[in-house]
This record gives structure tokens, sequence and C-alpha cells, in this order.
């Protein structure tokens, strides 16, 4: 049974994440003091280093927090879906909606590659992204429905062309029209590499 020591650190851990994601929503990363953020969280800064070991590891959980429920969205958006073309689709589409998110968009696309830097930034989203884009690019292959180029250049080719166009809607003076392009180029791109799904038999 988990013991009141362990339940006060959860609840502990989750206050200063709740806070932070909220601050970090409606700042710029450099611009949420630490002392700011204990203070709002009713706790003190022994908590956060404690915890987070500062405010930058506490931003870089929040970011992890919501890239961890990306990806659980667009698995649970193509999981009853077994054509390959539809789930790559699919996909496509709950991604890009992800990326129309306020907190999404700003934390993890505009202040994530300025707080945890550019290299810091690409490896927690592929940790959380590029194993998905694996998955449904293997999956296309297995079915023949994509060229039989090597599995993992296709993934780290489309995982890239994704990774540009959610920063460009992140930095579009309107995202809903860079969302809607980029979905077209996306499929367009897909249709290079697509082979037609053989004929059922009749």
């Amino acid at each position: 049974m988990e013991t009141l020591r362990e339940k006060y650190a959860e609840n502990t851990r989750r206050t200063l994440l709740d806070t932070a994601l909220r601050l970090f929503t409606e700042r710029e990363y450099s611009s949420v003091p630490a002392e700011e953020l204990v203070r709002t969280a009713g706790l003190t800064r022994g908590a956060l280093y404690h915890h987070f070991d500062g405010k930058l590891g506490l931003f870089e959980a929040v970011f992890e927090d919501l890239e961890r429920q990306a990806t659980q969205r667009i698995r649970a958006a193509i999981d009853s879906v077994s054509d390959p073309r539809e789930r790559a689709d699919r996909a496509v589409d709950e991604f890009l909606d992800v990326c129309m998110e306020h907190a999404y968009r700003h934390i993890v696309l505009q202040q994530g590659p300025i707080a945890l830097g550019w290299q810091r930034w690409r490896e927690l989203d592929q940790r959380h992204l590029g194993g998905l884009v694996l998955d449904i690019v293997n999956a296309a292959l297995d079915a023949g429905r994509i060229r039989p180029h090597p599995a993992e250049l296709i993934a780290r080719a489309f995982y890239g062309t994704l990774t540009e166009l959610s920063l460009a809607i992140a930095e579009a003076d309107s995202p809903d029209q860079a969302r809607t392009q980029a979905a077209d180029l996306v499929r367009d791109l897909v249709d290079g590499l697509a082979i037609d799904a053989p004929s059922s038999s009749t």
C-alpha cells in the first residue's frame, strides 16, 4: 500500500507540475522565476529541487507529460484502424491537431528548443514520437503499401518532415491555414511512396 509519505510526495510533485504547466503556457520560460513557481504552488524551493532539481528539470517534466499525452492520443486515434494508409492519415491529422493546442504549441514547439536546447529537445521529442512513426512505417512496409526503402530512413524522413511542419505551424501568423497546408503536403509526400492496395478477389 502507498504510504502517507509517498502520497504526500506524489501530491507535491503533481502540484508543481500543474502549476508549471499553467505558468509556462501563459509566459515564456525565461520570464517565470523559480521563486514564483514555488510561491504559486504554495511550496518551497527545497521541494522544487528535491523533485525536479530546479526550474529546468520541472520544465522538462512538463514537456515530457505533454509529449506522452500526444503520443497516447495519436495511438488511440489509430488503434482500431487496420488499413496502413488510413492509419498514417489519422496519425498525421491527430498530431497536427495536437500542434494546434496552445499548451503544446507554446511549451513543446516554441519554448522547448529555447529552454532545453535543440539537441535535448530533439532527443526527448524523438523518444516519444519517433517510435510511433517507425511503427506506422513498418506496418505499411509489411503490408506492401509503400515502396521498399529502409524503414529507419523512411521513419526519419517523415519524422523530420513532421517536426519542421509542427514548428512552421507554431510560428505561423495563421496556424489554422498552416495546419491545413501541412496536412495536404504530408498526404502528397505519402502518395509519392505509396503502392496501391491490392484489389480484393471476387
